[in-house]
């Protein structure tokens, strides 16, 4: 076992203990063979997004369809041809993530270097989790029923009357405020990682070119960077709902992308667009290369 930089490191307590027992054996092969598929599902969904966006980019204001959201790439995945299968392959897969993501709140923290950074990690990882558990959740509950053919206009609608439904509580306006501005926070922390991506932490760099270790690190930034701009303005349409006691201001990813093509056109979308569909692709290498090691 390793820390992020590569030094030695015995199993000392009790969670280097634990993670050096999920490493070894059949339970390991089958842990890293779980994340990996998650990683993969997880990338196709940022590539079905980025293209979905990409398509509101290149259309006329106002469009209807299939948002582009994690909803409308859930119902671009499911095609008549292939019927169900996708969709039960898709709950697996972010079942999977959801699974890595917790595997890392429990292990991951210890190999911090400071204080700060294990709680930053922790908070980081169960983010994750917790993100990622609902969204199986969601597209699970469309194995039980006719998988709903949702326009961007009800998408909308649906993250409106979520939000009037919170700022009828007593702390609803104070509660929407602490969710922007932790979505924020989130943004401000994938952007700062950006800037320091390297393969030193997570990948298995002698198995990798030096060639596709150069478009990693630079799809990878890219599309950290593309993310991190849509989280901060899915936070700050939050807020200003909640500062402004107006439903109707808050904007889910579709109405986000819709906004952003309204006001400064479809040149910034297709930037946006191509970021997040760049941040798939780094999610697909990320499967095959990455370090699996419970605790890294």
């Amino acid at each position: 076992m390793k820390n992020i930089h590569g030094r030695g490191r015995t199993a000392g307590t009790p969670l280097d203990a634990a993670a050096l027992s999920l490493a070894r054996g059949a339970s390991g092969v089958w842990l890293r063979a779980g994340s990996r598929f998650g990683l993969a599902c997880r990338g196709t969904v940022y590539l079905l997004v980025g293209y979905l966006a990409f398509r509101l980019a290149l259309a006329v204001h106002g469009r209807t369809g299939a948002p582009a959201s994690s909803a409308g790439a859930v119902q671009a995945a499911v095609s008549p041809a292939w019927g169900r299968i996708p969709l039960v392959l898709l709950v697996a897969g972010l079942a999977a993530y959801a699974l890595t993501q917790l595997l890392e709140a429990v292990f991951r923290p210890s190999r911090a270097e400071s204080e700060t950074g294990r709680w930053r990690q922790r908070a980081v990882s169960s983010w994750g989790f917790l993100v990622y558990s609902a969204f199986c959740l969601s597209t699970a509950k469309l194995l039980l029923e006719t998988p709903p053919r949702q326009t961007a206009q009800s998408e909308q609608r649906q993250d409106i009357d979520v939000t009037a439904t919170v700022l009828r509580t007593g702390w609803g306006q104070l509660l929407l405020i602490l969710v922007g501005l932790l979505i924020m926070a989130a943004a401000v922390e994938m952007g700062r990682r950006s800037i320091w991506l390297d393969f030193r932490e997570r990948f298995t760099t002698e198995h990798m070119s030096r060639p596709l270790a150069m478009v990693t690190r630079a799809v990878g930034a890219y599309g950290c960077i593309a993310r991190s701009v849509v989280l901060v303005l899915v936070g700050f349409f939050i807020i200003k709902a909640a500062v402004l006691s107006s439903a109707k201001q808050v904007k889910g990813l579709d109405a986000v992308f819709r906004s952003v093509a309204s006001s400064a056109g479809g040149a910034w979308l297709a930037l946006l667009a191509c970021g997040l569909f760049c941040y798939g692709l780094y999610c697909l290498i990320e499967a095959r290369y990455r370090d699996l090691t419970p605790g890294r």
